[in-house]
């Protein structure tokens, strides 16, 4: 073969390869930009707190990303981050991460400038407004403030149809996606329009709303109800049981003071949503005190005041709605927490008082 041939056939091989080296870097670039922020993290889940500093470079913090099992190839994310730009472009301050977050919802979270990310935020049944607030606001949804001011806005109530104060009770226990920055109200929208959709069958089943009929109660006072159910009851199977008591309670003539419900949560949450309305609740640090008991100024004191509460205490599930509609036909009238989230019932005070002396070691 002649020195010609040779060098035309050598030039062939190198502009081949010099293709399919273009081509291969093409497409690992591609999967880098497309494929590669989309993977799912390699935690379960797990909130994960960084602490951003102005001197923080890229690589570091890649690095404690991993170290802290967000991320599993901190030089990938390094890579990856600076073909977005995100160099230079780091937060400032505290950011809430999950170990289970993709590349991509990591990286809109701890830089500037590249967009909103969307996080999956999960609301578990027996969280009340405030700490629904508290909890969009670590995820930077919306702030505490605004959260709290939509839920209670006269005219978003009265576009969602709630005739209460606030939309306590209507948030819905779920797990929503939303973004950075997002509305308030439509927030707040959302999670009443998914309760209307999970609730609509059974609190207008005109069969299992009968069995609270002699109460004159209709959704509204089931939900309330609920709300108190769920936050007494810490095992799945003593939600019926629970609400069958507090049932007892409220149609008894003999159980006394008649007609009250005797709750703590109730107690609590009046002092958390009405502040001011009782002087037991000036510095309240979440323990409920005897002075608070014997507060009536407190309107959610169901020791003091008969009846149902002034509205929800928490956003109960479904299986506290259903507990309510479904309450267990018993005796009781009383019950003592005994330990491993149970309970133990008492159908008279005598048998309750030697409950509580057992358990309490009074």
């Amino acid at each position: 073969m002649s020195r010609a041939r040779k060098e035309s056939a050598l030039s062939r091989v190198s502009t081949t390869l010099l293709a399919a080296l273009l081509l291969a870097s093409l497409v690992l670039l591609a999967w880098l930009v497309l494929v590669y922020p989309e993977g799912d993290g390699p935690g379960t889940g797990n909130e994960v707190t960084l602490t951003l500093t102005a001197d923080h470079s890229l690589d570091a913090l890649a690095s404690e990303l991993e170290s802290s099992n967000v991320l599993q190839d901190d030089w990938l994310f390094a890579i990856y981050a600076r073909l977005l730009g995100a160099s230079g472009h780091l937060r400032e301050g505290e950011v809430l991460l999950r170990d289970d977050m993709s590349p991509r919802t990591v990286l809109l979270r701890i830089a500037l400038g590249l967009g909103d990310a969307h996080i999956e935020v999960t609301v578990p049944e027996g969280l009340d407004r405030f700490q629904i607030a508290s909890r969009l606001d670590r995820w930077g949804i919306t702030t505490e403030d605004a959260f709290l001011n939509a839920v209670q806005d006269p005219e978003l109530l009265t576009e969602l149809s709630i005739d209460a104060p606030s939309a306590e009770g209507y948030l819905f226990p779920d797990t929503y996606l939303w973004t950075e920055r997002s509305d308030p109200a439509e927030i707040v929208r959302r999670m009443v329009e998914n309760f209307r959709a999970r609730t609509r069958a059974l609190l207008s089943d005109e069969v299992a709303l009968s069995t609270v009929a002699d109460l004159h109660y209709g959704p509204h006072h089931v939900l309330i109800l609920a709300s108190v159910v769920e936050e007494e009851a810490a095992v799945a199977e003593e939600r019926p049981v629970i609400a069958g008591v507090f049932l007892n309670r409220l149609r008894s003539e003999t159980f006394r003071p008649r007609h009250r419900l005797q709750a703590d949560p109730t107690v609590s949450y009046g002092c958390r949503a009405m502040p001011l309305a009782a002087p037991s609740c000036i510095g309240f640090t979440g323990r409920i005190t005897r002075a608070m008991l014997d507060d009536s100024a407190n309107p959610y004191n169901t020791y003091r005041h008969g009846e149902l509460p002034p509205g929800p205490i928490t956003n109960p599930g479904l299986d506290s709605i259903r507990a309510v509609l479904e309450a267990e036909h018993h005796d009781y009238l009383y019950f003592v927490a005994r330990g491993g989230r149970r309970h133990t019932f008492s159908a008279d005070l005598d048998a309750h008082n030697e409950a509580v002396d057992v358990y309490r070691g009074d």
